[in-house]
């Protein structure tokens, strides 16, 4: 059994609510092509997720909280 504990952030940005969610990493497994992955924050939206960032645990919640509203900035604010 893992000891990972997944973790949730509910956030509003500029007038909008988003929710993100950490997974758990896993190992690399050569005989199905799949890459190693450390444990990854994901933005849930819509049924739908987004890989956003690195999974810290030593970041405090205040700290998330600004790298997910600066990749909120890049990725879905952006001006086209």
């Amino acid at each position: 059994m893992s000891a990972y504990k997944i973790q949730q952030r509910h956030l509003s940005h500029r007038g909008r609510p988003f929710h993100f969610v950490s997974y758990e990493g896993h190992a690399a497994n050569p005989a199905k092509a799949i890459h190693a992955a450390p444990p990854t924050w994901f933005l849930i939206a819509s049924g739908k997720r987004w890989e956003v960032m690195v999974h810290d645990p030593d970041q405090t919640a205040e700290q998330c909280d600004r790298r997910f509203m600066a990749w909120l900035d890049e990725n879905v604010f952006k001006a086209s």
